[in-house]
């Protein structure tokens, strides 16, 4: 289990940054796949893929787009945040294997514990892949808690 600690709105400063990082496996692709429903070909045939513009498969733009929300909801501000919206542009596609950096940043602070967050998405090469703005509603208290570990998945 992996401890986290918010950041509840009070503590909360305009220009404050945090950065979560993730590599994006085959397993993420099929699981999002599945958990998703888009089968879209370009991110789980192989073959289908070289045909494209992008000449090897790609991951799904969302799965980026959930990275976004799992930064959000486990580093800044943290557990207890309410994702209210986001808008995002993808910039740049992310290949399996690359390891993309959540770059988060405080924006402004809004009335009824609402937090304006920018958030961008980097991959290794320090390219940005995604960028967009997020909405969310900060927690109140303070919080400090054991992540759940997640049972093993088998995608077949």
């Amino acid at each position: 289990m992996s401890l986290v600690e918010n950041t509840p709105y009070d503590e909360l400063q305009v220009g404050q940054k945090a950065t979560f990082i993730r590599a994006v496996q085959e397993r993420d692709v099929q699981l999002f796949a599945e958990v998703s429903g888009d089968r879209n070909p370009v991110h789980l045939d192989a073959d289908y893929a070289a045909g494209t513009a992008f000449k090897e498969r790609i991951a799904h733009g969302m799965l980026t787009g959930a990275l976004v929300s799992a930064a959000l909801a486990c580093t800044l501000p943290g557990p207890g945040t309410i994702y209210l919206g986001q808008n995002l542009r993808f910039t740049r596609p992310v290949k399996l294997g690359d390891e993309l950096t959540v770059e988060l940043e405080v924006l402004e602070k809004l009335p009824k514990n609402r937090v304006r967050i920018g958030t961008r998405v980097i991959n290794q090469q320090g390219k940005p892949v995604v960028e967009g703005e997020a909405e969310v509603m900060a927690p109140q208290e303070k919080l400090r808690i054991e992540l759940p570990q997640l049972p093993p998945i088998t995608v077949g």
